[in-house]
């Protein structure tokens, strides 16, 4: 559990550090307090949890597939 833990945090430190690196360069807490109010995609502020979410399951999957082959 703790090593799923761990790989979803992973997950999620990279997409937000990717996908909105100025951001957390110039003005980290501004754009961390303006969560509440953003729209992405019509989800709203559990936009960075939906897509680690769908990535993490993607990896899973690619990993179930891994060991299914590997044995």
């Amino acid at each position: 559990m703790k090593k799923e833990l761990t790989i979803f945090i992973g997950i999620f430190l990279f997409l937000a550090i990717g996908m909105h690196f100025k951001e957390w360069l110039s003005h980290p807490i501004d754009h961390a307090m303006a969560l509440p109010t953003a729209g992405a995609y019509g989800i709203g502020p559990f936009h960075p949890l939906v897509f680690t979410l769908a990535l993490y399951l993607v990896f899973v999957l690619a990993r179930g597939i891994g060991r299914l082959f590997s044995k």
